[in-house]
């Protein structure tokens, strides 16, 4: 069987909320997150000037003007360690450009980052992150953090709980099968958003787009890990040596090394 694209990926996600045609739906998702009404969405350019001349750019997902505040939405369909330092530093970019072009220093305008995380070790579906200090009294009161869960918020679709599946139903659909949207699509956004990913996977030039970038983003992580793990057996065989010229036996550097014999024999040459 053919793949299924859902918003999990961020192309399929961009290809759709980032069309006019569909703002209603973008809408409902972000009301879902922030338990807010969005009267008006406006779209920004994604790439962010630095403010640095000698630095490149960043990209975001997606970036809009509401009137809840200038809100922006990454997702994270491969979670790392490196994933909330960059995106913390996409949204202190935001910030410092918000800030910075009126004619004074304000908190009238809130500014959000939604993070939509797939593999992040967390036992919580959302979490909220502000500035505050150990008390919690506030630093700032415009900048918010949302991180959501993706993965954890599915265990309330298998657990069949009701309640909470009517009040997340807008986020447990953008990593839906269309089986299981079916079964939501008595909802009228619900049923936009399945015609819309149904036909988003249909689309000949949208797939060949995603499994070029699927294939060209596997490959480098392949040479990725590679390279890490020639870093940390080239790490290993510096220490062996080190080892052997303090007249440590190779089993001994087998042992605590976890190197295999002969490469170990290879560090006296």
């Amino acid at each position: 069987t053919k793949p299924f694209y859902t918003c999990k990926y961020d192309k399929a996600f961009k290809e759709i909320m980032m069309k006019e045609e569909n703002f209603e739906i973008l809408k409902k998702v972000l009301e879902s997150i922030l338990e807010v009404t969005i009267e008006k969405i406006e779209l920004q350019p994604l790439h962010i000037p630095t403010g640095n001349i000698h630095l490149k750019g960043k990209e975001v997902d997606l970036l809009v003007v509401t009137d809840k505040g200038k809100i922006e939405v990454e997702v994270n369909t491969y979670y790392n360690d490196y994933v909330r330092v960059r995106n913390f530093s996409y949204i202190t970019n935001i910030y410092n450009n918000q800030i910075t072009v009126g004619d004074k220093y304000s908190e009238d305008t809130n500014v959000i980052q939604i993070n939509l995380n797939y593999g992040i070790p967390d036992t919580k579906y959302r979490r909220i992150y502000k500035v505050r200090d150990e008390e919690g009294k506030e630093y700032i009161k415009n900048f918010y953090i949302y991180e959501i869960n993706m993965e954890k918020l599915k265990k309330i679709w298998y657990d069949k709980n009701e309640l909470e599946i009517e009040k997340n139903k807008y986020l447990l659909m953008l990593d839906m099968e269309i089986s299981d949207l079916k079964k939501l699509s008595k909802d009228q956004v619900v049923r936009e958003y399945m015609e819309k990913i149904e036909k988003l996977n249909e689309d000949p030039i949208f797939i060949n787009w995603i499994t070029k970038e699927k294939d060209e983003q596997m490959i480098k992580n392949t040479q990725l890990y590679r390279a890490t793990q020639e870093g940390i057996n080239y790490e290993k065989i510096k220490i062996s040596k080190t080892l052997l010229n303090k007249n440590m036996s190779v089993e001994d550097i087998m042992d605590i090394k976890g190197l295999k014999k002969e490469e170990i024999e290879n560090c006296k040459r």
